[in-house]
Formats: C-alpha cells, sequence, structure tokens
C-alpha cells in the first residue's frame, strides 16, 4: 500500500508539471521564448492638422503655378499652339488705324492726353439711332487703342443722365494701332426714344472715356434727346475698330 500511495503521488506531480510547461508554451512564440509585444513599421501622421511628413510644418508637395491670362489668340496654321501668334491685319483707307487680333498688353496705348474725341453723324435705322464716336490720335507717336469705350450723358452741371450705356457682347475685340492723326471708332447706340416711348433728357455733353484711361474728354452733344429711363432706354456701345465709322 506504501508503494501504491508513493505511485500516485509521482503521477500527480507529472500530471503537474506538464500542464505548467504547457501554459508557458503558449504564451511563447512557439520556441520556448516569450515574444516581446509586436510593433508594425512606418511613422504616424503629425497631430494638429501638420500634413507635412516630417512634422516640420512645410507642404510634401506644393503647387507654385499662377492661373493667367491675356486675351490673345494664338496658333499658326490650323494647329493652335502656345507659342504661336495668328494676327489678322486690316487696314481702312483714308485716316483710319490698322486692327490687329493680338491681345498682348503694351505700354503703347494711347493716354486721354494723346487724343481727341468727337461724335459723327447720325446713321439710323429700323428705330435706332447710331452714332460713331471717333478718337484721333494728336500725339507725334504712334499708340493703341483696344477694346472698348467708357461714355455717360452728362447735364450742363455734368450731372450724368441715364445709367451707364452696356456693351454689345459677341464683337471680336482688336487692337487698332494708330499713327499720328489716324482714327478709330465705336459704336454708341439707343432706340428712338419717340418710338419706344422712353423717358428723355437733352445732355450738354458726352463724356467719353478712352479704354484704360481714368481721365475723360468731353464732347458737346448736339443730337437732341436720349433716353434715360423707362422703356427701351438702354444706351449700347460696340468695340473699337479702325476708321470714322463714316
Amino acid at each position: 500500500m506504501a508503494n501504491s500511495s508513493q505511485s500516485l503521488r509521482r503521477a500527480a506531480l507529472l500530471v503537474s508539471a506538464v500542464a505548467v510547461l504547457g501554459l508557458t508554451t503558449a504564451c511563447g512564440d512557439g520556441s520556448g521564448t516569450v515574444s516581446s509585444p509586436q510593433t508594425e513599421s512606418g511613422t504616424a501622421a503629425p497631430a494638429g492638422g501638420d500634413t507635412t511628413a516630417d512634422g516640420s510644418g512645410t507642404p510634401a508637395a506644393t503647387s507654385s503655378g499662377t492661373n493667367t491670362g491675356t486675351g490673345t489668340g494664338t496658333g499658326t496654321g490650323s494647329n493652335p499652339t502656345a507659342s504661336g501668334s495668328s494676327t489678322s491685319t486690316s487696314t481702312s483707307s483714308g485716316s483710319g488705324g490698322t486692327s490687329t487680333n493680338s491681345g498682348t498688353a503694351s505700354s503703347s496705348r494711347c493716354h486721354t492726353s494723346e487724343l481727341n474725341a468727337k461724335v459723327g453723324g447720325n446713321d439710323p435705322g429700323a428705330g435706332q439711332e447710331n452714332f460713331p464716336i471717333v478718337l484721333t490720335n494728336a500725339s507725334g507717336r504712334t499708340c493703341t487703342v483696344r477694346g472698348y469705350p467708357g461714355a455717360a450723358f452728362a447735364s450742363a452741371s455734368g450731372q450724368q443722365l441715364g445709367p451707364d450705356p452696356q456693351r454689345e457682347t459677341g464683337a471680336t475685340v482688336t487692337t487698332v494701332t494708330l499713327k499720328p492723326g489716324q482714327s478709330a471708332w465705336a459704336g454708341l447706340s439707343f432706340s428712338n426714344p419717340e418710338i419706344s416711348g422712353a423717358k428723355t433728357a437733352t445732355p450738354a455733353t458726352l463724356v467719353v472715356t478712352p479704354p484704360d484711361e481714368k481721365d475723360p474728354l468731353k464732347v458737346k452733344w448736339t443730337n437732341g434727346t436720349v433716353p434715360v429711363s423707362g422703356n427701351a432706354s438702354s444706351v449700347r456701345l460696340s468695340v473699337f475698330s479702325a476708321g470714322t465709322g463714316a
């Protein structure tokens, strides 16, 4: 019986040793060694909205391009290119300047002090009154005008009559080169007030501002009443072209 009790105790101790060994192996990496905590390689993004890889505050990639536009139509032949330049030149007879499609800004533009202004004769049609605003190069150098004039009717006291004229859309804008003595013209049109029923006023002057200039020229207005409010009272302006509009 003593031998049997000793055998039972030895068997129990053996079973306990095997259980402890099993637990140790389950907590290790399979080689009998307990594994250290596992980590993932890489760098966490900085907090606080900093999107840089190194947290320095400098974006990893920046865009330095600037959108610019000159309104220039470019191209050679039928295949437009960024570096080509296609211009169409038309020279009017007499005192008119030369028009080109080049839209590149130039320091050669005509300044107010170099120009004389006048309003040409009316060319009525289909209930419309149509007048050319004519700018003439009075300087000793060649200069250019491009785009629309500024214009407003004014009373003898200088008060503007009616709203600002509207610009006609859809026309091709050209650069008009004026040699000394040459002219460019832009159209001034409105519906005949007697037909449209618009309210009218009789201006003393037409105030004309050349393109890209701030100082105006004053032209005596001798063509009667103009619409200033009500039905069909809009006054319209067209772009400058070479010549006098006659």
